[in-house]
């Protein structure tokens, strides 16, 4: 049984082959640069390609029974998503395991939830084998926030009050390596929510207690979240960014009745706790400064 994982150099993506790896699958992974083969476990199968070349996914997929598909928030994400799909079902995979979002359906005007949206469609629509899950917030998108957090206090997301069930990548990992390994998981689709309904002050709170000082919650003015994520990222995904977390806003991103029940029957053991995950990244944060500190 060989799995075909692309996205398998991102925070997922790699969680997803390590789990593949421990559960002695035949892995191989799709990569854009051939020196990510360095970073891939041992035993995993790289080769090189692009989501919107079908010639070189044709390649990968060959004979490859199982399709982890995840593909990145890129304005042509459903263009990839759609080739992969398509090829796959030409070559009759056993099963798609699609890496897509919560409540997609609730955010059809958000750019990135509907190309999930579409391929979910077209996977539905279909013979082929598939299995879908659908994560809430990550966790890890919060690791990108050290500096904002230690040297300004501030936590800068719009969680909002509603507030979002954050999942922690392990997790997410962990639960499409069992569809893929295990029976019991086609035409079936999971809600990935972690087992807190988490608000933007609670966050900070959260942090307050691990960093040693107060950490302020920015609040909810997305003109100005907006433009601050233009200094890091392409204006289109500053704006698909934003208009999702208005969505949370308006719409609520909290996991749903039974969520978190199935999500702890599917892995075996409940799913993290955001402050799990905060708790390891400041000792992580704090090992790296020690490090740093005796190399200078």
């Amino acid at each position: 049984m060989k799995i075909l994982v692309t996205g398998g150099t991102g925070n997922v993506g790699s969680e997803v082959i390590k789990q593949l790896v421990n559960r002695s699958a035949s892995v191989r992974a799709l990569v854009r640069k051939q020196e990510a083969a360095a970073k891939m476990p041992e035993g995993v199968e790289v080769i090189q390609g692009d989501l919107l070349d079908p010639v070189s996914v044709r390649k990968a997929l060959d004979g490859v029974d199982k399709l982890y598909l995840l593909n990145a928030v890129v304005p042509d994400e459903l263009t990839q998503g759609l080739i992969a799909y398509d090829l796959a079902k030409k070559l009759k995979l056993k099963q798609i395991v699609y890496h897509s979002v919560f409540k997609a359906e609730k955010f059809k005007d958000l750019p990135h939830f509907a190309s999930k949206l579409a391929i979910e469609s077209a996977l539905r629509e279909f013979d082929l084998p598939f299995t879908i899950i659908r994560p809430n917030y990550f966790c890890q998108n919060d690791v990108s926030l050290k500096d904002v957090m230690t040297k300004a206090s501030v936590y800068p997301m719009p969680l909002g009050t509603p507030g979002v069930s954050a999942v922690d990548t392990r997790d997410i990992a962990e639960a499409a390596a069992i569809a893929l390994t295990s029976d019991g998981h086609l035409g079936k689709t999971y809600n990935l929510n972690g087992p807190e309904v988490l608000s933007g002050a609670n966050v900070a709170s959260i942090w307050s207690g691990l960093l040693g000082k107060e950490i302020r919650y920015s609040g909810e003015d997305l003109d100005v979240f907006e433009e601050q994520m233009r200094k890091s990222a392409p204006s289109w995904s500053a704006f698909d960014i934003r208009i999702m977390f208005q969505g949370y806003l308006e719409r609520g991103f909290a996991a749903e009745d039974g969520d978190v029940e199935i999500l702890t029957n599917l892995l075996g053991h409940p799913p993290r706790r955001y402050e799990e995950f905060a708790r390891e990244t400041v000792q992580g944060w704090q090992t790296s400064g020690k490090v740093a500190a005796a190399l200078a």
